[in-house]
């Protein structure tokens, strides 16, 4: 990670860590770097926040200068931005967005051409301008850019969701969580056109609602909106539209490790998984891991980030992996977690197996997690500490084959996250405390968080 860029891009709140002139800088430095040799043309998508607005028109300024086109595609997805910057042959793609956080935060993630995560060599390019005094060349005359109204681009990708379902929704009473956010409009028009009795909250964005007690960050607003209404099923989605969550027709959440194992286990099932291994993060659940076991499916294991997760599967072609939180990628149909994406691959679980998904869901058991976050004298120090790594291989020998430990540094502020699986939640507390014991008796503990 740098030192603006991290796993999903340049986030901080508006106008105090992240702030209009980084984005006209952003701006003039992609712009500069895809015009040396053709006219560049760069897709811009936003989410709902106020702030939103103010970074397009920041980005759009900066991208002009230089030279390059800037299309948008307004108020989207940034699945929907990276299946366009494919598809439609842009040079890259811009989201603004800071997904789950709240409003006054916001985020600039840069997508390349190929609808991936952008390589670091280029932000590293980005980062130093924009560290940097000097200057880059102004488009004069008929070179200055120009901004191009992109909806037909948004409109394009509704449709090809619409065309990658097997079979017709009809009958089926579905909720949707719109988190206040991208897809307020887009969800509806998707599960409306494949036939379904749709059912909508979180859809009136006002630029300060995104996220507020509702989505996938708090799915408890749908957990009682499926059960007061009947619904077969419930899809929450966060204000970028990359993640998705479900709840079944009982109620219960389905995370995104039970949808890695839905989603896997009816892959294997049709006979389309073949070799292919479902690619996770270390904070996924032991549950999903002895699942799959279970199966005879295998699996791998990156660091924390859907960023990771994508660079795996693209490496050993995989073609399917996410994280607990619900970002999942389908490899085979994007290069991105998609939340609308995810929900039509449980759909379609549902409606060629007959089953709710409440059944789907239950050869996968959760095991009680818990995880502490703790403020350290110095992270590597600390993880390096015998009488810390004693305590650890102390309580893994404890927990057997029925546990585990995850110790790991935060990537964005200076703290180290405890985490233990075990057979209960009581067993879990006493574990991680004993961890955050051997911290303090080393000397090298200031805080739980």
């Amino acid at each position: 990670m740098g030192k603006y860029f991290g796993t999903d891009g340049f986030r901080g709140e508006a106008n105090a860590d992240l702030t209009v002139d980084h984005a006209f800088k952003i701006g003039r430095y992609l712009g500069w770097y895809y015009s040396r040799d053709h006219k560049a043309k760069v897709v811009i998508g936003k989410d709902t926040r106020r702030s939103s607005y103010m970074f397009e028109s920041a980005l759009c300024a900066g991208l002009t200068a230089s030279g390059a086109d800037a299309y948008l595609l307004h108020v989207t997805s940034t699945p929907s931005v990276s299946y366009i910057a494919r598809a439609d042959d842009f040079d890259c793609g811009i989201m603004i967005s800071a997904s789950h956080n709240p409003y006054h935060d916001n985020g600039i993630k840069l997508i390349n051409g190929d609808g991936e995560k952008m390589e670091e060599s280029l932000l590293e390019g980005v980062e130093e301008y924009l560290d940097s005094d000097g200057s880059l060349p102004y488009a004069q005359r008929d070179a200055i850019g120009r901004t191009v109204d992109y909806s037909a681009g948004r409109n394009r990708y509704i449709g090809y969701l619409i065309s990658l379902a097997t079979r017709s929704y009809k009958n089926f009473k579905i909720g949707l969580d719109c988190a206040n956010g991208s897809t307020w409009q887009m969800a509806k028009s998707v599960f409306d056109a494949l036939g379904a009795d749709t059912y909508v909250i979180s859809n009136r964005p006002d630029g300060l609602n995104i996220n507020v007690d509702c989505g996938s960050t708090h799915i408890g607003q749908l957990q009682k909106f499926v059960l007061d209404n009947g619904l077969d099923v419930g899809f929450a989605f966060d204000g970028d539209a990359d993640r998705c969550l479900a709840v079944d027709e009982k109620g219960n959440v389905i995370n995104g490790d039970h949808i890695m194992y839905v989603c896997a286990k009816y892959m294997q099932d049709k006979g389309m998984l073949g070799s292919s291994k479902v690619v996770t993060t270390i904070m996924s659940n032991m549950g999903l891991y002895k699942a799959l076991d279970s199966l005879g499916i295998g699996y791998e294991k990156t660091a924390v980030g859907d960023k990771y997760v994508a660079e795996n599967m693209r490496q050993n072609g995989h073609i399917i992996g996410g994280e607990q939180s619900g970002h999942i990628i389908f490899g085979l149909h994007a290069n991105t977690g998609d939340g609308l994406l995810t929900a039509i691959k449980v759909m379609e679980c549902i409606t060629e197996t007959k089953e709710p998904l409440s059944v789907l869901a239950s050869g996968m058991t959760m095991y009680p997690q818990k995880l502490k976050n703790v403020v350290v004298t110095d992270k590597d120090e600390t993880l390096n500490c015998d009488e810390v790594k004693a305590a650890v291989k102390k309580v893994e020998a404890d927990l057997g084959d029925e546990g585990r430990v995850v110790l790991r540094k935060s990537g964005t502020e200076p703290l180290l996250r405890v985490m233990v699986e075990a057979t209960s939640d009581e067993l879990c507390e006493e574990k991680v405390d004993e961890i955050i014991a051997a911290m303090a008796a080393a000397g090298k503990l200031i805080k739980v968080k």
